[in-house]
């Protein structure tokens, strides 16, 4: 069994311990729907706070569901593997 915080439950605990500003995929549905087709979708949000069961973005909008994500620069050979495992 994996005891590894993740989705909405280690943003709580990131807030709990201090940290702000933590850039999430965000949703009122679940934390699986905030991780599906980012196509398009600017779901996304700097997360400030969660109070009275929700989660609170930086331009205080309220969200059910709040999934750390991480933002990073890919190289030419991984956009052309993930574009070949596309077709």
């Amino acid at each position: 069994m994996n005891n590894e915080l993740k989705g909405s439950d280690l943003t709580r605990v990131m807030l709990a311990r201090g940290k702000k500003k933590i850039w999430c995929a965000v949703c009122d549905e679940s934390d699986e729907q905030a991780m599906m087709d980012h196509y398009g979708n600017d779901f996304t949000a700097y997360i400030m706070s969660f109070q009275n069961g929700y989660f609170y973005c930086s331009a205080g909008m309220p969200w059910s569901f709040a999934v750390p994500i991480q933002i990073s620069a890919v190289t030419e050979h991984e956009m052309e593997n993930s574009i070949t495992r596309a077709f």
